[in-house]
């Protein structure tokens, strides 16, 4: 839908008819959040579950209404007058990236149900589905300005996600870290925002990318300034190498489901908006960013599959820990294709999008299953999952499963071919040095996940009981658990048997 124009004049009228069913998904979602908060005033402590079970049929609501859309051919809040820029775009990018993100945090909503009875609910909820509203509305996004707003939409509600068990240290100084470092960034970007808007006089990134072909030579300067500052803010939120301090401690203090959440709604979110900024905004300066993100795509990997190696089995919560280094190393694969699109063609980033869907699936199974383990064992250390195999077989092959996955070894074929096509945009785009780093840094990767996956189905250490000996058999498990591990089980599975429902990303361009 356009804005309409006066039929006298022919000046475009400031009333704007809206396409609702192209902003559907975080509409739901945000309309779902407001009905929780509202609720939880009228809801005994008895019913409150009600509201969790209440956030997952609006997240399943929202993703329901990504179906008539999925032609990707509908946008709203658009500009006439010689062109037609539009503000929100539902094309194929944006819903891969709205379901990726609706269904994280849909499969973070039953990791919640039942883990949340310490926390207040109602704020619990809707600051998950707010985070989730912002999620989604970032990568339909087409202007820098509702780009910030997205972003901060769906940040501001996880800082309180990190810091909302009440009266725990951890958690309020990882919630604290996060909030000032993101602050900063935030800060950055929105320097290099009013730069490029200083430099082309517009705000919506198809206008920009044609004014920055040709901007004058007294203002070449503060554009290559507004892009490279407009991209630290992105890079703050893909948890890239130097700006991934914050991720150890944030998830390591956060409650389990939320650190799951980040690793892969919050990653999505960064990374959809650095494709948009990039490969729609700035295609006449991939000079500049092209070279920018292929270091740091080396320099991420290398030191979150290093420090990842590093980790300790028996400290406390080093499975977490391990995880979310895990996740940097994982975030430096995902910015290769980004950084191959400077070299050939957009169409590289399918490659990012497939192994994002790949990630967040067996990333999210991983979480699951560790919020499994820490029902029992709360100190959720590495060691902790020796023998979980006589204990849980179960739990115990899906974990495996998906720590083959994020290995890239059979049988997570799912895993291996991503990382394949992953590697193959570098080498189409001539980053030979970039594929070896990556090459280098898989080998590294393997000996931590298989040193895992080992644990799993080795026998348990003699010795006496410990206080956080396995009491899994006899706790009940709630379903909802059950279901978020069984539902990334049968993805993943899934994806392995008939990988090219999501690999064919890899050779389309979605915008």
């Amino acid at each position: 839908m356009t804005v309409a124009a006066d039929s006298a004049t022919g000046a475009a009228s400031l009333v704007q008819s809206v396409d609702w069913l192209a902003i559907a998904p975080p509409v739901i979602a945000a309309s779902v959040a407001l009905l929780v908060l509202v609720a939880d005033l009228f809801t005994g402590e008895r019913r409150k579950p009600l509201l969790g079970y209440g956030a997952v049929a609006g997240l399943v609501a929202a993703l329901a209404m990504l179906v008539p859309l999925r032609a990707g051919d509908r946008s709203t809040f658009c500009l006439t007058g010689g062109t037609q820029a539009c503000s929100y775009t539902a094309d194929h990018f944006a819903l891969v990236i709205q379901a990726l993100v609706l269904g994280g945090a849909l499969l973070t909503a039953l990791l919640s149900i039942g883990d949340t009875r310490k926390l207040p609910a109602g704020e619990f909820w809707f600051l998950l589905l707010s985070s989730a509203a912002g999620a989604a509305l970032l990568p339909a996004a087409r202007d820098l300005a509702t780009l910030v707003v997205a972003l901060e939409v769906a940040s501001l509600p996880a800082f309180a996600l990190v810091g909302i068990k009440r009266g725990d240290r951890r958690s309020s100084e990882a919630a604290l870290k996060f909030f000032l470092s993101s602050v900063v960034a935030t800060a950055v970007m929105l320097l290099g925002v009013s730069f490029v808007y200083a430099t082309t006089g517009t705000m919506h990134l198809t206008e920009i990318a044609a004014r920055l072909d040709d901007v004058p030579g007294r203002f070449s300067t503060l554009a290559e300034a507004g892009v490279v500052l407009t991209l630290v803010g992105f890079a703050f939120k893909t948890a890239a190498a130097p700006f991934h301090f914050w991720v150890p401690d944030t998830y390591v203090g956060a409650p389990l489901p939320i650190a799951a959440y980040l690793s892969v709604v919050g990653k999505a979110v960064g990374f959809s908006g650095l494709i948009l900024v990039t490969v729609i905004g700035f295609p006449s300066y991939a000079d500049v960013w092209g070279p920018a993100l292929a270091v740091l795509a080396a320099l991420t990997m290398t030191v979150g599959n290093v420090a990842a190696l590093r980790q300790t089995a028996t400290r406390a919560r080093s499975a977490v820990r391990l995880l979310a280094w895990s996740s940097v190393g994982q975030a430096g694969y995902l910015l290769v294709p980004i950084a191959a699109a400077a070299y050939s063609s957009d169409a590289q980033i399918g490659s990012t999008v497939a192994y994002a869907l790949m990630y967040a699936v067996v990333n999210l199974g991983a979480f699951a299953v560790a919020a499994l383990v820490a029902r029992s064992r709360p100190g959720n250390r590495l060691s902790d999952y020796r023998g979980l195999y006589a204990t849980r077989p179960l739990a115990a092959l899906a974990m495996g499963f998906f720590l083959l996955c994020l290995a890239g070894l059979p049988p997570g074929i799912i895993g291996l071919f991503a990382k394949v096509t992953v590697f193959s945009s570098a080498v189409d785009a001539g980053l030979g040095w970039l594929a070896v780093v990556m090459a280098v840094n898989v080998v590294i990767a393997l000996y931590y996940y298989l040193r895992w996956t080992a644990a799993l189905f080795s026998a348990p250490e003699p010795g006496p009981v410990s206080e956080e000996a396995p009491k899994a058999p006899a706790l009940r498990v709630p379903v909802p658990l059950t279901l978020a591990i069984a539902l990334t089980a049968v993805a993943g599975i899934t994806l392995s048997g008939a990988p090219q429902l999501i690999l064919r990303f890899a050779t389309l361009s979605l915008f």
